[in-house]
């Protein structure tokens, strides 16, 4: 038989009372203080930040609040990360993580300014696109099969471009290179994708493999030739595309962006929020809109984006180590 202390029942029940009543008060109350903001780890313009701004303005009308897109590009996501991972757990401050802040970051650098799992509460994916292996259009490669080739007849004379070192798509090249058959390809580091197209437009490097958006102003020239996507599935735009899995099974690279708030925002905030999202994703309207910049709707529950965001992790760490590919 159990005997209980009638003071330290009525203890327990004071603190358990407290505590369920201050998630609903947190909901209740959100999103009436302030104005929400997204930080974008990346540059005016990118991917990550034609997603943020869609999200942005279709979860400020479900949840009848403003929400801005706050801009901190620099050193590969850093600086966007380590904000947003500071900023206090009340759902006013949110991150459009991506491929490279909570992905690659976390596999080149042995020290982060923050720990994309412990210092974010995941409240889920929002979109994704896939990479694009193009070549200068001068170039007589039309297959994926081509570049192989010509690769292992002329070991260290292919020079591939990327938006900088450590970047997701510098690993994205890597990981073809293993699966291939460790062919020997030149990394030339550029300050951006934009910068890195140009210079495969104007043959100064011979292949890359952007995200599809960026790949799409070289397509469009004439100057650049798509040879496949990194996705597992063809592109829905290039049908006859074919996939790199087609040729190496199970390659895949997956350039994807979520939302996440600090680690310790309240339960109920992060449903809503991610209610909201996938509100703003099922219109037709903006999923046009994503199409329209090569991208595609992908969501997901909190739960599912933060084990993804682990294996995105596991992933590029194998990747990394297998290139050598570090970052202080």
């Amino acid at each position: 038989m159990c005997l209980f202390n009638p003071r330290t029942v009525l203890a327990i029940a004071a603190v358990s009372l407290a505590a369920a009543a201050s998630c609903p008060a947190a909901a209740q109350d959100y999103p009436k203080k302030t104005t929400i903001r997204i930080i974008v780890p990346q540059a005016v313009g990118s991917a990550t930040d034609t997603v943020a701004r869609l999200l942005a303005q279709r979860i400020a009308a479900n949840l009848g609040q403003q929400m801005i897109v706050d801009n901190r590009p620099g050193a590969g996501g850093l600086l966007g990360g380590e904000l947003a991972s500071k900023a206090p757990p009340d759902g006013y401050t949110l991150i459009l993580a991506n491929i490279s802040s909570h992905g690659v970051n976390p596999a080149l650098y042995a020290k982060l300014p923050y720990d994309p799992i412990k210092d974010f509460t995941p409240i889920g994916r929002a979109g994704q696109t896939s990479n694009m292996l193009i070549v200068n259009s001068a170039l007589p490669f039309k297959t994926l099969k081509d570049i192989v080739d010509h690769a292992k007849a002329n070991p260290g004379k292919m020079f591939y471009a990327s938006p900088g070192q450590g970047s997701s798509q510098h690993l994205a090249v890597e990981l073809l290179r293993t699966v291939a058959g460790n062919i020997n390809l030149v990394h030339v580091p550029y300050k951006g994708s934009g910068p890195g197209v140009t210079a495969v437009m104007g043959g100064e490097a011979q292949l890359m493999m952007p995200a599809t958006p960026s790949a799409l102003p070289g397509l469009k020239s004439g100057k650049a030739r798509a040879i496949a996507v990194s996705s597992l599935q063809r592109h829905p735009d290039y049908p006859d595309l074919p996939t790199i899995a087609e040729s190496f099974p199970g390659y895949e690279v997956t350039s994807w962006f979520g939302l996440a708030a600090p680690a310790g925002t309240p339960k109920p905030i992060v449903d809503m929020l991610n209610a909201a999202m996938r509100k703003a994703l099922a219109d037709p309207e903006a999923i046009k809109q994503l199409a329209n910049a090569g991208l595609e709707p992908a969501v997901s529950s909190p739960e599912e984006f933060g084990a993804y965001i682990k294996s995105e992790i596991d992933k590029w760490t194998k990747v990394a180590r297998a290139a050598n590919v570090k970052l202080d």
